[in-house]
């Protein structure tokens, strides 16, 4: 595969695949990939990411996301924000999506999850937070307000980004088009499915959800997509070195100019004879 330039750690133990740094590069793509031993370390590479774009960049906007993989990320950037290594005053953030029907102060609304896990612990300013409102049983409304917000404000410097199993980022599941704003979606019964370990039982996970496009997604000047563990293998295999689709949305990543790939071992482990 032309272009490919790999680093391996000086001295390093283990396989050569255990690397640093894999730029795949062709016309109009350029692919960052970091391989992490497991979830810590990909957790604490990928905040290192968003560390240096705040240090870089004070008034950043970012773009965040939910669930289980980013919370070792907001783990260390508090820790970093607490010993005085990051200040995030002039910083603004929209996060990816919100359950439709969940207020911000129920505990699986990712307001919520937000608070709970970074911006309760952090300098950011409450009025520089937005979030579409899952109260909000006005869509159409609710979503031309999210997108105004982020054009208003610049559009997002740094978006962060976790890969559902079948390839979904944000809410944006396998389609026949590629999404564009801000939108409300049915969730699939494989994200039903997996997000039912959040809630006392399946029927209590909501079915619809608002969601950034896979557009506005695009139009981040930065996308940083994490990934852990060997179920996302197979996926990771597809919507990186696969056709471009929107039956798998992260592919459509493939198009970004400025996309960094955190994955564990584990994750990557389908995609050695690529890299």
């Amino acid at each position: 595969m032309a272009g490919v330039q790999v680093q391996k750690k000086a001295g390093a133990d283990g396989p050569p695949f255990h690397l640093l740094i894999l730029v795949y590069s062709k016309e109009k793509k350029s692919m960052k990939f970091i391989c992490a031993k497991d979830y810590q370390e990909m957790s604490r590479k990928a905040a290192s990411v968003i560390a240096a774009q705040v240090v870089l960049k004070p008034d950043s906007i970012l773009g965040l996301a939910t669930g289980s993989s980013p919370i070792g990320i907001y783990e260390q950037l508090v820790a970093w924000h607490r010993q005085g290594d990051l200040d995030f005053s002039q910083c603004s953030s929209f996060n990816l999506d919100e359950y439709r029907g969940l207020t911000a102060d129920h505990d699986q609304s990712y307001h919520y999850f937000m608070h709970q896990h970074l911006f309760d612990a952090i300098n950011i300013p409450a009025e520089r937070i937005d979030l579409p409102d899952g109260a909000q049983m006005d869509a159409a409304a609710e979503c031309a307000r999210y997108d105004a917000a982020i054009a208003a404000a610049g559009g997002v410097d740094l978006q962060l980004l976790g890969m559902g199993l079948n390839g979904h980022i944000g809410f944006n599941e396998p389609d026949e088009v590629f999404s564009k704003g801000t939108h409300c979606v049915d969730l699939t019964t494989s994200t039903i499915e997996a997000n039912k370990r959040f809630f006392a039982s399946a029927d209590d996970v909501p079915r619809q959800a608002y969601t950034m496009g896979v557009q506005t997604i695009m139009q981040a000047r930065k996308i940083l997509i994490i990934i852990s563990g060997e179920n996302k293998a197979d996926i990771v295999r597809e919507a990186f070195f696969g056709p471009i689709t929107p039956q798998v949305p992260a592919s459509i990543l493939q198009l970004h100019p400025d996309v960094t790939v955190v994955a564990d071992e584990a994750a990557f482990s389908k995609c050695r004879d690529l890299i």
